[in-house]
Parts: structure tokens; sequence; C-alpha cells
């Protein structure tokens, strides 16, 4: 047996509990790797291999389902006391966390071994990580083109074979569009499946989570099973799926409602569309009903203002405690300038108009929960194109400027200079809020790979709680060699 072997974390973890590698041998090849490869991608912010390798040979692993798996978190929300807290940021490149968070806590506990950070866009506010602080993270069976963002690095790492699975979040689709583009499994959990806090509960009011790209459907099951959790502290708690809705092999025929345009109605380009013919012919043949549909059940261009609004205002409470921490206003100098607008946008916003959005999201929810009375999935593109160049959805020089001088607009000025600056990175993944809006889970797979040789994912979305059914589709796929994976070493 070899280090390559290993087709998937749960691989590793098994020879190390059979003793035929130790952790040690597999932290060492995995920082062998890394050093290798981040020249290329630029997915690693920062490391603690001693602390690790010193991890490896100290613990106990016994009994544990991912026992000396090495992993990098996500340098953004993914709190490890020693390791440098970034979020992509210039204004924290010497921040140190003063505790774990509960993610990180369980992740630990499950045998995981931390090798250090994954590289995010500043805040984590954009679908590419191109951060000005750490630098750009290259796709690594391409590197003109970046690996997607805000999960960027961690997708990077996997898909250059670095590691197994990456820690990630999504809080508008940072998992599932870098997994588009990389060729990984990303799901997104329904809200409250997955730890949070100790210090923050409902990050942006309950749309980002906390899970992982993987390689396999069988790290995706097991790392949802063991990091579930029922949190009645948090603002979300949700009953514990079952052993048997997770690992059952697929058996039902679902209702599968496709959506094959763009939200306006426009048609999809032509790989996208193949993508989802291809998967929905693959369905059909597995007996599933297959019924498309024309729109959306929610408005997507109100439902990505509201997604703005609650975006400014959330930055502007973070940079509002960063100040009082740091003891002096913040400036334009302190952060990049499409955050600098975010954060204009959202000083302005009003308690009333605040609270308003939120009941709108409410609606969203009851809007999406009838419709999946009708459906039992919904399937849609994951992103409607692959990974873009570098520099690609840059604002052009004029928008720039403008965004620079954010505060001399009104409120509604700024808003739609928001909507302007991520126009050309909303049109790559229009769908991906309502997942994160409504709390409802949703799953990236890698099923179609393009003409020019790079992937593009399709999407499945279900009601929240309903993991199950898209584990179960996503067994099938992979089961049946639907998968399209290239992984770049």
């Amino acid at each position: 047996m070899t280090l390559t072997d290993f087709n998937d974390a749960t691989a590793m973890a098994l020879a190390i509990q059979a003793k035929h590698i130790s952790p040690k041998e597999l932290v060492t090849w995995t920082i062998e790797q890394a050093l290798a490869m981040n020249p290329k991608i630029n997915a690693i912010v920062d490391q603690r291999y001693e602390a690790a390798l010193a991890e490896a040979q100290s613990r106990s692993f016994k009994g544990l389902p991912f026992a000396g798996v090495p992993i990098f978190l996500k340098d953004l929300g993914q709190d490890k006391v020693g390791l440098r807290a970034t979020s992509g940021a210039k204004l924290l490149q010497k921040h140190y966390p003063k505790q774990d968070t509960a993610y990180v806590q369980r992740l630990e506990a499950l045998g995981f071994i931390i090798l250090g950070t994954s590289n995010t866009p500043e805040y984590g506010f954009k679908n590419i990580s191109d951060s000005q602080a750490n630098g750009a993270v290259n796709l690594p069976m391409d590197v003109s083109r970046n690996a997607g963002g805000s999960s960027g690095g961690a997708a990077a790492l996997v898909s250059s074979g670095v590691t197994s699975l990456s820690p990630a979040s999504d809080g508008g689709g940072s998992i599932r569009i870098p997994a588009s583009f990389n060729g990984l499994i990303g799901l997104k959990p329904s809200r409250g499946r997955t730890p949070v806090g100790p210090t923050v509960f409902r990050s942006w009011q309950g749309a980002a989570v906390h899970f992982a790209v993987t390689k396999t459907v069988r790290d995706t099951k097991r790392l949802l099973y063991y990091l579930q959790t029922l949190q009645m502290e948090s603002p979300f708690p949700l009953p514990l799926l079952s052993e048997q809705t997770i690992f059952a092999s697929p058996q039902k025929k679902w209702r599968i409602a496709l959506f094959r345009k763009q939200p306006d109605g426009q048609p999809l380009g032509q790989e996208a569309n193949q993508a989802l013919l291809n998967a929905s012919r693959f369905l059909a043949s597995q007996g599933h009903q297959i019924e498309e549909i024309n729109q959306l059940p929610i408005d997507m261009a109100q439902m990505t203002r509201s997604y703005y609004i609650m975006n400014g205002a959330e930055t502007a409470n973070m940079f509002s405690q960063l100040a009082e921490a740091m003891g002096r206003a913040l400036t334009k100098d302190d952060m990049e300038i499409m955050t600098w607008a975010i954060y204009q946008s959202g000083r302005r916003v009003l308690a009333q108009d605040y609270a308003r959005l939120l009941y709108e999201w409410d609606d969203y929810s009851a809007q999406l929960h009838a419709f999946f009375q009708d459906y039992d999935v919904l399937l849609l593109p994951s992103t409607h194109d692959i990974a873009p160049k570098h520099g690609q959805l840059d604002p052009s020089p004029d928008l720039l400027l403008r965004l620079a001088h954010a505060t001399e607009y009104s409120n509604k000025e700024q808003l739609e200079l928001v909507e302007q600056m991520f126009e050309k990175g909303l049109a790559l993944n229009p769908n991906m809020s309502i997942a994160n809006l409504t709390g409802a889970t949703a799953i990236s797979l890698p099923t179609h790979m393009t003409t020019a040789g790079l992937p593009l994912g399709i999407q499945f979305l279900a009601a929240k709680g309903q993991e199950g059914r898209l584990l179960e589709l996503a067994q099938q796929f992979e089961e049946a060699g639907q998968f399209r994976q290239v992984l770049a070493r």
C-alpha cells in the first residue's frame, strides 16, 4: 500500500485504525504534498506543521471516525488557537483567535489533524478567491483561472491532491461554487445542521453554514453523520439525521423539478444546458420522475437584493466591533475597495428595513416549502460556466472609481453600486442564495466535463432537513460512474 492509494479520508482513517499506516506518515506525506503544490495554487495561508507532526505521534485516535486524517481549516470563521485568522483581510493579517470555534472543536474530536488554513477572498464576499492580502487561488488544472470562492483554497487543496477533503463554508454558494469549478462534491447542509459558536451563532442571520468539499459520497455521508449536532444554545436547532437516513442505499423514486433556464427566463449556455440534459436523462433512466419548470418558486431579483442588504448591514456591524476593539475608526485604506463599498451601503440600513428583510426571508422559506409539496428535489445548474480567468470578474475602472467614492452617494445609489459590482460574478451562479436565505440544503455534483476539459457541476436543492435525498441521488450518480473528476497532481 502506498499513500497515493487512498481515494478518500475514510480510506485513510481505516488504514490508520488497521495500523497499515501511522498518523505521522500520513501527516508527513500531506505536508510534502502541500509544500510541492502550494507554490502553484496558493491555497495555504498559515500552517502548524511541527505541531501537527507532534500531535500525530502523541494523540490517541482509537475509535475516531476520521482518525489521523490531515486537513486545512478555511481561513474564515474556523478559528483555532495558534493559527492566524485573517479572513483574507488586510486588517487581520496579525489576528490570532483566543479560542477555537465549536466547528473546529468538533472536527478535532472526530480525529482530524489540522495542518493550517486555506485561502479565501476578503471576508468571503466573492465567488472567487483573489484576496489582495493573501493572493489569488489558482485552479489546479488551469492556473490561469481562479479556483472559486469563497472556499477556493479549500477546493484547490482537494482537487490538487494535497488533502482528501477540506473544511469549507457556504453563505451564498461558497461551497458549491468552487466544488463546481474543481470537479468536487459540495454539500451545503441545512441551517442548524453543523456546530456554531461560541462567539458567532447566527452568521449572516443563519445564511452561512460550515461543512466541507469532498471527493467521494462516502466521505460526504460520514462527515455529515458525525459532524451534525443538535445545538440547543444556537438560534436554529435542528433534529439529528438518523444513520438510516444518511447511509441508506438509493431506493426511492423522486419527483424532480428541472429548471433549465437563467432566472430571467433566458436560455443557459451550451455546456450548462448539456450538463442538465445529461443528468436528467440519467435520472429518468433510474426511474425518477422529471418535470421541467419555467420559473423558480422565488423571485430571484428580489431575493438577491435582500441578500445584499443583509450583507451590507452585517458588514457594518462587523466593522463597528473591529473599530471598537482597535480603538479607532476604520478607513478605506483598511480594506479592499469592494469591501469598502459593501461597508458603506450597510451603514445606512434602517432597523425597520432590516427587520422587514428578515420577514421576507421567512416568506421565501414558506414559498420554497410550498414548492416542495409538489416536488421532492429541484435540479438546476451549480454554476453557469467554468472557472473564470483571473481578472475576468474585476469591476471596470470607472465602477472602481465610483465604489471608492461610495460615501458620496445616497443609500439607494450605494446599493445599486453593490449590485453592479457583483453583476459579473452573479451571472456565473445566480441561483445559489435560495438555499442560504431559506435554510434549505443543496449539493453540487461533478457530473460534467466541458469540451475545454474543465469541470462544471450540477446542483440539487431539497427542503430543510432533507439531506438524505441529496445523498441518495449523489450515490446513484457515483455508483453509475457519472462523476467526471480530473484531480490535478
